[in-house]
C-alpha cells in the first residue's frame, strides 16, 4: 500500500510539472516577449537575441504501461528561442517525431557506459532532446576523437541562450542548462526536475551540486598543441570527489519527485554540462539513425498513443 501511494504520488508530481509548460491551452504556445541575450564570459558573438516562439504547437505524450515510459513528442520547444537560421546556424526548427521508451524503474548497471555521438543523452520534459555532442573535431577529422564543445565559443555554431541550437533535420536541442525551460518550471534556487535519460533514470538541474570534471593539465600526445582552455572533450579529466557529482554527473539522493530517494543525472552550467556516460542501460530508442529520429529500436513492447488524441 506504501509503495501505491508513492506511485500516486510521483504520478501527481509528474502531471504537475507537464502543466507547467503548457500554460493555457493543451499542448500550445504561450505568447513569449522578446529580449536581448546577456553576455557570455567568453565569446559573445553566438549569444542570440530570442524570437517570441518556436513555429508550431509543442507537443508530448506520456505513457506507462508494461513496466515502460514512452515518450511520444514532436520536439518543439514551448519557450522562446534564438533566431533560427542564423550567421552560424543556417537550420530552422522543425517539428519532429520522436518516440522513445525507458524503464520506469531503471538500475544501474555496475558499470558507467560512454554513449557515442549518435547517441542522445535524454528528452526534457517539453520533448526537447539533450543531444550535447557535436560533428565538428580537430582538423575536421572525427577519427582523430578531439571533438569540439558546443558551448566552448571556439567554434561558433549558432547556440542560443538556451544553450540550444538546431540539426540539420531541423531538431532543435539542448547541450547545456535549459533556461528557457527551468523558467517555465518556475526558476531556479531549487532543485528542479527537467527530464529523462535514455537508461531511465531523472534529469535534473541543481545549481548547489558541482562536477567532478576539471581541465586537464596538459592535452595528450597526438592531439592539438597548445594548453588545454576547454576548446575540446578531451580537456578535460574527471576527479573522483571534485564535486558532489559522479563521472555520469549524476547522484543518490531524495527528490520531491523521488521521496524514497534515487539515482538522478544533473545537468551543469560547467562540463560536462549534460551527461556524458550513463550508469544504467540506455534504450536503443535514444539513437539517432541517419537521420530525422522518427522511431525507436528494436525491442518489444506497443508504441505510445498518436499525437492529438
Amino acid at each position: 500500500m506504501a509503495d501505491e501511494a508513492v506511485e500516486r504520488t510521483m504520478k501527481h508530481l509528474w502531471t504537475s510539472a507537464l502543466a507547467l509548460l503548457v500554460a493555457g491551452s493543451a499542448w500550445a504556445h504561450g505568447d513569449h516577449g522578446t529580449g536581448s541575450a546577456k553576455q557570455a564570459e567568453r565569446q559573445q558573438s553566438w549569444w542570440l537575441d530570442l524570437v517570441p516562439r518556436a513555429a508550431a504547437a509543442q507537443q508530448m505524450e506520456i505513457d506507462e504501461s508494461q513496466g515502460l515510459r514512452f515518450v511520444r513528442a514532436d520536439g518543439l520547444p514551448n519557450h522562446a528561442t534564438g533566431h533560427f537560421p542564423n550567421r552560424f546556424n543556417p537550420n530552422s526548427i522543425a517539428a519532429q517525431r520522436y518516440y522513445f521508451r525507458m524503464p520506469l524503474k531503471p538500475a544501474k548497471a555496475g558499470r558507467v557506459a560512454y554513449y557515442r555521438p549518435n547517441h542522445l543523452f535524454g528528452v526534457a520534459l517539453n520533448g526537447v532532446v539533450f543531444d550535447p555532442n557535436t560533428a565538428e573535431y580537430w582538423n575536421d577529422d572525427r577519427r582523430s576523437g578531439w571533438m569540439i564543445e558546443a558551448l566552448s565559443g571556439s567554434r561558433p555554431l549558432g547556440i542560443d541562450q538556451n544553450n540550444a541550437h538546431v540539426q540539420p533535420d531541423g531538431s532543435y536541442h539542448y547541450h547545456g542548462v535549459p533556461t528557457g525551460l527551468l523558467d517555465k518550471l518556475g526558476g531556479r534556487g531549487k532543485p528542479l526536475m527537467i527530464g529523462w535519460a535514455a537508461d531511465g533514470f531523472p534529469i535534473y538541474f541543481d545549481e548547489t551540486l558541482r562536477s567532478s570534471w576539471r581541465l586537464k593539465a596538459a592535452r595528450d600526445a597526438g592531439g592539438p598543441g597548445g594548453r588545454p582552455d576547454g576548446t575540446y572533450t578531451l580537456d578535460y579529466e574527471y576527479v573522483r570527489g571534485l564535486g558532489e557529482l559522479d563521472e555520469c554527473n549524476g547522484r543518490d539522493g531524495v527528490t520531491a519527485e523521488f521521496p524514497k530517494g534515487t539515482y538522478y543525472y544533473v545537468v551543469t552550467a560547467k562540463f560536462p554540462y549534460v551527461p556524458r556516460c550513463f550508469v544504467g542501460t540506455a534504450d536503443a530508442s535514444f539513437v539517432k539513425q541517419g537521420g530525422p529520429h522518427t522511431r525507436g529500436g528494436p525491442g518489444g513492447g506497443r508504441p505510445p498513443p498518436p499525437l492529438g488524441r
